[in-house]
């Protein structure tokens, strides 16, 4: 006896999931320091004092390239 499964949307039609429209890649410490040409020891160094911001996920630092580049106008 087969029966008829409830038809779900498809996922063309549910994009937006949670409210969230963009989703900004995270780059890791060496990603970020090459974009400034800096070392990336310094980089963490300078998201350690808050400097920059920059977010630990694990024992690893994440940058969005956003925010290092309104750092850059900043200075």
């Amino acid at each position: 006896m087969a029966r008829a499964l409830a038809a779900f949307p498809s996922r063309a039609e549910n994009d937006i999931s949670f409210g969230i429209t963009e989703f900004e890649p995270l780059l890791n410490s060496h990603q970020a320091a090459r974009l400034l040409s800096i070392h990336h020891k310094t980089l963490q160094k300078l998201a350690r004092r808050g400097d920059i911001h920059g977010t630990h996920v694990g024992k690893l630092w994440r940058f969005r390239a956003s925010e290092l580049n309104a750092w850059l106008d900043q200075r």
